[in-house]
């Protein structure tokens, strides 16, 4: 039996061996993929560009951004207005992040509270918050305080809607296992709802960073003297489309940064639980 126990386990671990060399290949494979596509995409646009195939006034090009992208650097505009959209993304995305799951947490503990707010936050959600960003203006005034409010409107109703939702189809026969037990709801709380929502919270956060950065690029085209959203603007009114998409540029690497940044907490998480 002790032989048979000893022959066996060797192929048992040539079989996680290749498993993992597997899974590590399909990941550099995804890796190559991304990278050979955007590759791809940069080198076209390019080549249409400099063959006149599109008109590079209005379209630009890798070469023409690359060399505005310098000129941000050597003046120092691109950690000014680069650092006023990443202060503000962040501060609206910390809010709405705490914001939402106290409320979402609070609507779970008082049911009564939640069926009377349950469709205000719905109407709320889905009203578009470009419209309420000129009462911002009139309310708030102009300046870093409208932005963050800007952003926090985009993201707060539907991150309060989904977290709720997420904490009332938890498992109820754990909840009443905690009950049983003399448990109270406080309990049941900290012990079943929070612990087995952590995924969904961290999943909710990746959706959140996203639309902060969007309620942010809203308040800056009305509210705003520095920042990317306020150079997207006024590269489009004197015609710099240079300044306009590689400002939408810094958008998108802005986006994946804290995107990655999410992605690997919530790889972290599953890793160790």
């Amino acid at each position: 039996m002790a032989r048979q126990t000893h022959e066996t386990a060797p192929s048992v671990s040539l079989r996680q061996e290749a498993f993992l060399r597997a899974h590590h290949r399909h990941h550099h494979q995804i890796a190559f993929g991304r990278i050979f596509l955007l590759l791809l995409f940069l080198g076209l646009w390019e080549t249409a560009s400099r063959l006149s195939w599109i008109d590079s006034f209005f379209f630009s090009s890798p070469s023409g951004i690359l060399l505005y992208l310098w000129e941000m650097l050597l003046d120092h505009s691109f950690f000014t207005h680069t650092g006023i959209t990443l202060l503000e993304t962040v501060v609206s995305f910390l809010l709405v992040t705490a914001l939402s799951l106290l409320t979402a947490t609070l609507l779970w503990y008082q049911k009564s509270l939640s069926e009377i707010l349950e469709p205000y936050l719905v109407v709320l959600n889905a009203l578009p918050k470009s419209a309420l960003a000129p009462l911002l203006i009139v309310w708030l005034g102009t300046g870093t305080n409208t932005i963050i409010v800007a952003g926090i409107s985009v993201a707060l109703f539907g991150s309060i809607i989904s977290l709720y939702t997420g904490f009332c189809q938890v498992d109820p026969e754990m909840c009443k296992l905690i009950y049983t037990l003399g448990g109270t709801r406080f309990h049941a709380l900290t012990k079943v709802i929070l612990p087995s929502s952590v995924p969904l919270i961290l999943s909710n956060m990746k959706v959140n960073i996203g639309l902060a950065l969007v309620g942010v690029i809203i308040g800056e085209f009305l509210a705003a003297r520095r920042g990317l959203g306020y150079l997207i603007i006024y590269g489009s009114q004197v015609f710099q489309l240079s300044m306009v998409i590689t400002s939408i540029m810094i958008l998108c690497a802005i986006a994946m940064v804290f995107y990655r940044l999410i992605q690997g907490a919530e790889h972290y998480y599953k890793k160790k639980y």
